[in-house]
C-alpha cells in the first residue's frame, strides 16, 4: 500500500485528488496539508511514501517545503503537481529534491502512474518538460572547478567504475534501462543493478537526481 500526503491550498483540488487516489486498491491518503509548513510537519509525523506537492501555497511554498522534507533524509518522495508548466519551477523543484514534476492538466492515469513510479524510486517529469529540461538545464548551473579533462570535480564520481560512469552519462542523456541494455549489449537486469549501485554510490535519491548529477559534473552537455 502506497501512502500519500496531499499538499495543496485549494480544497477542491485536495478533494479531487483524494477521491482519485482512494479509488485505487494500492493507495491510501494519510493526510492533507494546506500550505508548505503543514506539509513539512505532517511529513515528519506521518512518513508518507509520496507527497503530492503544489508549488504556490500561502506562507512556505512547495519548493522550500520540498527542500526541507528531502533534507530530513526520510524515505518520503515528493511529486510536484502544479498548474504552472514553467521551466523555472521544474528546475527549482527538482533541485530541491523532488522526484517528479507533473502539471495539473495531466490525465488521472498519468498522476497514478507517477505516484507509483516515484514510490519505487523512479523519476517522473511531464513529457512537455522532459526535452526542455535535458537541453536547457546546464544553463542554470553555477560554474565550478574543473579537471584537466574538463569534468567538474565531484567526489560523488570518484567511486564509480568506468562502466558505471558510462551508464550515468547515458542516464543523463535520457536513455531508459531498455535502451541502455540494447545499445550497450547488456542484460536489462544488469543495467538495473548498475543503476542501483550508481544511485547508492552518488547518494542520488532517484533517477532524476542522477540526471542532475550528470549535468552538474559535465558528463552530459546540452544538445
Amino acid at each position: 500500500m502506497t501512502t500519500v500526503l496531499i499538499a495543496d491550498d485549494q480544497p477542491l483540488q485536495r478533494f479531487g485528488s483524494r477521491m482519485l487516489l482512494e479509488s485505487q486498491d494500492d493507495m491510501t491518503v494519510v493526510g492533507e496539508a494546506t500550505n508548505g509548513s503543514e506539509a513539512v510537519r505532517m511529513a515528519a509525523e506521518l512518513h508518507p511514501d509520496v507527497i503530492l506537492m503544489d508549488i504556490r501555497m500561502p506562507g512556505l511554498d512547495g519548493i522550500e517545503a520540498t527542500r526541507r522534507i528531502t533534507a530530513a533524509g526520510d524515505r518520503t518522495r515528493v511529486l510536484i503537481v502544479t498548474t504552472f508548466d514553467l521551466d523555472e519551477y521544474a528546475y527549482a523543484g527538482l533541485r530541491a529534491g523532488a522526484s517528479g514534476f507533473l502539471v495539473k492538466d495531466a490525465q488521472p492515469e498519468e498522476l497514478l502512474s507517477g505516484i507509483r513510479a516515484v514510490a519505487t524510486g523512479d523519476a517522473v517529469v511531464a513529457p512537455s518538460l522532459t526535452r526542455r529540461l535535458l537541453d536547457a538545464y546546464v544553463h542554470h548551473l553555477p560554474s565550478g572547478p574543473t579537471t584537466e579533462a574538463g569534468t567538474q570535480e565531484d567526489p560523488r564520481l570518484a567511486s564509480l567504475t568506468d562502466r558505471e560512469r558510462e551508464i550515468l552519462t547515458v542516464i543523463g542523456q535520457g536513455w531508459t534501462n531498455t535502451e541502455i541494455a540494447a545499445r550497450l549489449h547488456l542484460a536489462e537486469s544488469t543495467v538495473k543493478t548498475h543503476v542501483g549501485r550508481i544511485l547508492a554510490k552518488t547518494g542520488s535519491r532517484d533517477r532524476i537526481q542522477a540526471v542532475i548529477l550528470a549535468y552538474d559534473t559535465k558528463l552530459v552537455q546540452p544538445s
